[in-house]
């Protein structure tokens, strides 16, 4: 059967297309030109960013901010706080460092008083609650293990007591080390990781719940390895995948409460956590597999968690997992 002329002319149309651009790639290829996306990190906040190479030495467990070389970034010195939680209280485990930290001190700048739940980096839980302070809210420290389930009903109680109430919880607390092989990974290990990671967060829930009214809010931080999965993270990804099913069951839960519960994902964020599961080499390049070929700084998170828990921002957001992971799409 004969093409007819119009399709005859649409398809010498596209060879043509074709071969102008096989030119075009032979001309390069015989040039050796690279391709014409940048290597260097991409930078689109409103402050410059550190990149990879990130030299920083390997850390001890469980990483002290104050320690690092090349300091997360937390501060957020542009973003402007316009009362979107004023006179709230909020909880934040895991607040002393990183995230945690960065969170507290937006949540302050948006007028909330923090309790700040930690293991024991008092160093640097006494810098996130002067940074709490400075934004001209109370702060209370409260040290502990979220793995205790008596102690995480001691912290609400003391929270309640000192701060005169509970309208937000983050539960951001975390246990990460990477393992080559499923060999690797002791029952203990699993333990540890699931009971810090899970378990403290469903404990943390139980307790504030009680004190929760209308309008309160529920944050967990998830992990962009819990919608892709990592080869070398088994039990930290399971236990931030229990997180997600954790976060939309509890929403439908307490949805007729007029709680709203939902998570973070982020993906690699420069924070303590980071060299203290890595050594010096392997963390150079952190993050750099992202579209924006640098990790995240915990201010460049921090909005999402405001975002979530201020009720004039996400009244209407329950059961989400955000995804903040320098990746297009997830």
């Amino acid at each position: 059967m004969a093409d007819k002329p119009a399709a005859r002319e649409t398809a010498e149309k596209q060879r043509q297309i074709q071969r102008e651009q096989d030119a075009k790639d032979e001309r390069k290829k015989q040039a050796g030109e690279k391709d014409d996306k940048p290597d260097k990190a991409v930078q689109a906040g409103t402050r410059k960013q550190p990149e990879p190479p990130l030299e920083e030495p390997h850390h001890a467990k469980p990483g002290i901010e104050a320690s690092m070389t090349i300091k997360p970034r937390f501060d957020a010195p542009d973003y402007k706080g316009s009362g979107k939680l004023e006179g709230k209280v909020a909880i934040i485990t895991g607040g002393d460092s990183g995230i945690g930290r960065s969170v507290a001190v937006l949540f302050a700048r948006e007028g909330a008083d923090v309790a700040v739940v930690y293991l024991s980096s008092h160093e640097d839980a006494g810098e996130t609650k002067r940074w709490v302070e400075k934004e001209g809210r109370r702060c209370v420290l409260i040290p502990g293990d979220v793995k205790d389930s008596k102690f995480c009903k001691e912290a609400v109680e003391r929270t309640v007591k000192d701060l005169g109430g509970l309208d937000i919880l983050v539960n951001n607390a975390a246990f990460q080390e990477h393992a080559e092989s499923l060999a690797d990974i002791t029952d203990e290990r699993l333990e540890e990781t699931f009971r810090t990671n899970i378990f403290g967060y469903f404990y943390m829930a139980r307790a504030a719940l009680p004190h929760l009214k209308p309008g309160a809010s529920i944050i967990n931080t998830s992990s962009v390895v819990s919608l892709r999965g990592s080869a070398e993270l088994l039990d930290y990804s399971s236990t931030k995948g229990a997180i997600n099913g954790f976060t939309l069951s509890l929403a439908e839960n307490l949805i007729e409460k007029g709680i709203r519960v939902n998570a973070v994902a982020p993906g690699p964020v420069w924070t303590p956590l980071n060299p203290a599961d890595r050594d010096a080499d392997s963390i150079k390049d952190f993050g750099k597999k992202t579209v924006f070929k640098r990790p995240a700084q915990p201010e460049e998170l921090a909005p999402a968690y405001v975002f979530l828990a201020a009720p004039v921002c996400s009244s209407y957001i329950t059961g989400t997992i955000l995804p903040v992971t320098g990746q297009i799409g997830t």
